[in-house]
């Protein structure tokens, strides 16, 4: 019997979206639970580490977007085929954690004036600073972010750029070809796209 899975997170992609996307190239169904944020005090000391999102499996919550990301692409097949394989993924998703990491403040900056300069030096310092690295990496790995091949760090680096271009304010991969090339292989995906085009329409 397949699992059933809900999915635990605020009104926004943020750190669940390589979580649905995830879910959605494995073709599973998943409840999309979206908590208000005044809400979130009560909910949160009923939560494992008082963070999400969580991923309910057959009744059971589990924590952590990251481990959950890698639980759900190695059941797709899409992990490493060895442990040095693993580590080239797990380099690319920590590297995408440091730009989530730089791209947080803008999120929750109440002053308009500050909130602009950040997204300013977010697009053109942190997403050039890095992305001038993973573009070189997918250029020399076939168009892929790891081990010349297809895996899970290329689906959660595609759901991680809708989050950082709305943090930008702007199209980040245009300068980027291998980059733009790979967001597009990943979002036609039959089942990737299925969810794109249902989703919610949100902010971050």
């Amino acid at each position: 019997m397949a699992p059933k899975y809900k999915l635990y997170y605020f009104n926004g992609r943020g750190s669940a979206e390589p979580i649905r996307y995830l879910l959605s190239y494995l073709g599973e169904e998943f409840e999309d639970v979206r908590y208000k944020f005044e809400d979130w005090p009560t909910i949160k000391p009923t939560t494992p580490f008082g963070k999400v999102p969580i991923l309910e499996i057959d009744g059971k919550k589990y924590p952590q977007s990251v481990a959950l990301s890698r639980y759900l692409g190695k059941k797709a097949g899409l992990g490493g085929k060895d442990s040095w394989e693993d580590l080239q993924i797990d380099i690319i998703v920590d590297t995408i954690g440091d730009i989530r990491q730089d791209m947080s403040g803008i999120l929750v900056e109440k002053d308009e004036k500050v909130k602009a300069q950040k997204k300013e030096k977010f697009a053109n310092e942190t997403i050039s600073f890095y992305f001038e690295k993973l573009e070189a990496i997918a250029k020399a790995n076939n168009g892929y972010l790891a081990n010349k091949k297809l895996s899970w760090a290329d689906i959660y680096f595609a759901a991680a750029l809708s989050v950082f271009s709305g943090a930008a304010g702007k199209d980040i991969v245009s300068h980027y070809p291998n980059l733009a090339a790979l967001q597009k292989t990943i979002n036609s995906n039959p089942r990737i796209r299925t969810w794109i085009d249902k989703r919610p329409k949100t902010d971050f």
